[in-house]
C-alpha cells in the first residue's frame, strides 16, 4: 500500500467514526466535547491518537511555544481540527493549512459539527499530497 492509499484509508476511518460520534451525540455541544468523543472511538477502534497536541512555532531559528495545539493526530499522519461553528470560512482552512506545513503533514481534517448531516461539515485539507497534482492551497 502505497502513501496515498494509507492516508485514504485512514481518512475514511476517521470519517466514519466522527459520523458515528455526530449520529450519537448529535448537534450542539462544545467542541471538546466531540473532541473526547471522537479519541474515544478513534482508540476503540484501535487507531493511534494524540490529543491537544502541542505545535511550537519556529521563527528565526528560534521555537517558540506560543500555545498552539492540534486537536488531534490519528496515525502520526492526519490532523483533525474540530469545530461546532455555523458555518466553516476559509479562515478555518489556512489555519489547517499552517496546522500542516507546521507539523510536516500531508492531510487534515476539518470537521464542524454543527450541522444536520455530519457529511456537509466535513472538509479536506492537503498539503503536498502524495502522488497527487493538488496544491498546498487547495481543499477539497
Amino acid at each position: 500500500m502505497n502513501e496515498r492509499e494509507r492516508l485514504n484509508k485512514i481518512t475514511e476511518e476517521i470519517i466514519g467514526t466522527a459520523i458515528e460520534v455526530h449520529r450519537v451525540v448529535g448537534l450542539g455541544l462544545l467542541e471538546s466535547a466531540y473532541e473526547a468523543c471522537l479519541v474515544f472511538e478513534f482508540r476503540e477502534r484501535g487507531l493511534k491518537v494524540e490529543q491537544q497536541k502541542p505545535l511550537p512555532v519556529i521563527y528565526k531559528t528560534v521555537r517558540l511555544d506560543c500555545g498552539c495545539r492540534l486537536d488531534i493526530v490519528v496515525e502520526s499522519a492526519i490532523i483533525v481540527e474540530i469545530k461546532a461553528v455555523e458555518r466553516l470560512n476559509s479562515i478555518h482552512e489556512a489555519q489547517l493549512l499552517s496546522y500542516l506545513r507546521l507539523y510536516g503533514c500531508k492531510l487534515g481534517l476539518l470537521v464542524n459539527f454543527h450541522v444536520p448531516m455530519l457529511k456537509n461539515g466535513i472538509r479536506r485539507v492537503v498539503n503536498e499530497f502524495p502522488d497527487s497534482a493538488i496544491s498546498a492551497d487547495s481543499a477539497v
